[in-house]
């Protein structure tokens, strides 16, 4: 599988979210916040900069999904701007400090904000492929764990979520 299977996936997921949301309007900002929050609860709980705190990181699991959460604001950001064009997943096999890797991934986030060119979206694809190195995570993993998130997301549209 590559992503070019998550895009068609995460399309039909953005269409779904606004039909039923009612969604009218560009919501590239939000969806950009969106990916900067997600990023923050993802940098939570691997408690990576909490050096006041002995309580270790928190399950794989929970990591993971916090991971795949941004996942779909990266494809979705990607369809809104027409940056689909990424076949393979990022391999970035490079150990990196966990907190700079973070920072560095923020910077990125908001210059693409800012700047919504070709280069700063595949920049953050490969913080993000670099994340998933220092993290342990590989491209199935990220697969499964978002087509889990996917359903589950459907799930809370048609709940009222």
């Amino acid at each position: 599988m590559n992503l070019q299977h998550l895009y068609k996936m995460q399309k039909e997921l953005d269409d779904f979210i606004e039909k039923t949301q009612r969604i009218d309007r560009d919501v590239f900002k939000e969806k950009g916040l969106a990916l900067m929050v997600e990023l923050g609860e993802l940098a939570n709980e691997t408690r990576c900069f909490k050096f006041w705190s002995t309580k270790g990181p928190s399950e794989r699991d929970v990591i993971l999904e916090e991971y795949v959460d941004s996942i779909h604001f990266i494809l979705s950001l990607g369809l809104l701007k027409g940056f689909t064009a990424i076949e393979k997943w990022p391999v970035i096999e490079e150990k990196r400090d966990l907190t700079e890797t973070f920072l560095m991934t923020q910077d990125y986030i908001l210059k693409f904000i800012s700047q919504p060119t070709e280069d700063s979206y595949l920049a953050i694809w490969q913080c993000y492929g670099l994340l998933a190195y220092n993290l342990g995570f590989t491209f199935e993993d990220v697969v499964g764990a978002y087509i889990e998130k996917n359903e589950e997301n459907y799930n809370r549209q048609r709940s009222g979520y």
